[in-house]
């Protein structure tokens, strides 16, 4: 197959890569020409994935209309960009079998990715495959062991996805829940926060661990409320994900977290950062949702409070700990 990747960041090169590993010809889309010289000089990404080689049959281009002639399109940029990037560049990529590899709710319409494709481009349920699970970019790219799932409402297309892209040691599993397999994805970034915080205020596991195990209570609560099957949060995409992100030295949201749980600001962090943490946005888009549908999300509430009014992480983590006591399930 011929398979292109729109966005050039650690995430996309590293599907890139294995795209390469199994016999395909990639054309790997940069916003910067600059990025895109570079991959092709050097086949090395080594701006958002350095160390990395980068196979022959990876061709890296800044032009939209290269990846015309593809099979298959994987969409690997940021959730609160994507509207805008299709917008201005007019990816022709209409009618094609569209994989989805970001994770987010949209910012202002909270809408889930497969929703802003439909909106924005017309892509149909059946041409939609979300992709997501335990996969940091820099191991997957190495070929550490990995698995993640392939959610569409067509098992036809899910299984497409399986076969163009596993690997020895990227295995894929598929669903029919894309709303599970979405908000998972989403949601986990804003508990990985959370659980950064804990790390840069120097507690321990006990903590860690409760801030796992009641947030994923959180997601599955709004998830199920939107129409996910709450199965789903006990699997890749739910406690797999957010298990890696809340724990893992590559998670750009756990390490948010961690810097202001040190006493960073906001402003600071992101001002330090080349890379996307999805889960400030939406961590914004979480507690509207969850206003509109009356769910209760005291750990997003209180990070929400912590990043964006100035609250001292240590009174924050005080009201969940004093909260009104309750059974747990």
């Amino acid at each position: 197959m011929t398979i292109g990747i729109l966005g050039a960041g650690g995430w996309g090169t590293a599907l890139a890569c294995i795209a390469a590993d199994n016999g395909h010809r990639v054309i790997l889309w940069a916003r910067e020409a600059a990025v895109a010289e570079a991959i092709n000089r050097n086949r090395e990404n080594i701006t958002y994935l350095p160390g990395v080689s980068i196979p022959s049959c990876v061709e890296a281009t800044s032009e939209a209309n290269a990846v015309a002639h593809a099979d298959l399109v994987v969409l690997a940029i940021p959730t609160q960009h994507l509207r805008s990037a299709l917008q201005m560049y007019r990816f022709p990529i209409t009618g094609k079998l569209i994989v989805n590899a970001a994770k987010g709710i949209e910012r202002g319409t909270h809408l889930r990715i497969s929703q802003v494709l439909r909106q924005v481009i017309g892509v149909a349920s059946d041409d939609y495959v979300v992709v997501s699970g335990p996969s940091h970019a820099e191991e997957v790219a190495r070929g550490v062991p990995t698995t993640v799932v392939a959610a569409s409402s067509s098992e036809s297309a899910a299984e497409i996805v399986q076969r163009a892209l596993s690997t020895p040691t990227f295995r894929i599993y598929r669903s029919l829940d894309v709303v599970g397999v979405e908000l998972g994805g989403a949601l986990k970034n804003v508990i990985a926060i959370a659980a950064g915080i804990t790390d840069g205020l120097q507690m321990g596991d006990n903590t860690k661990a409760a801030l796992v195990t009641r947030g994923l209570a959180e997601i599955a609560r709004l998830g199920t409320e939107l129409g996910a099957n709450p199965v789903t949060f006990s699997g890749l995409s739910g406690l797999g994900d957010l298990f890696v992100t809340c724990t893992s030295r590559h998670s750009r949201n756990r390490l948010v977290g961690e810097r202001i749980g040190r006493g960073e600001s906001l402003h600071e962090i992101l001002a330090s950062m080349k890379m996307v943490a999805e889960g400030i946005e939406t961590t914004v888009s979480a507690l509207e949702l969850a206003s509109d549908y009356g769910i209760e999300m005291p750990i997003a509430e209180q990070v929400y409070c912590i990043l964006f009014e100035g609250k001292d992480p240590r009174a924050a983590i005080s009201e969940l700990m004093t909260r009104q006591i309750k059974r747990e399930h």
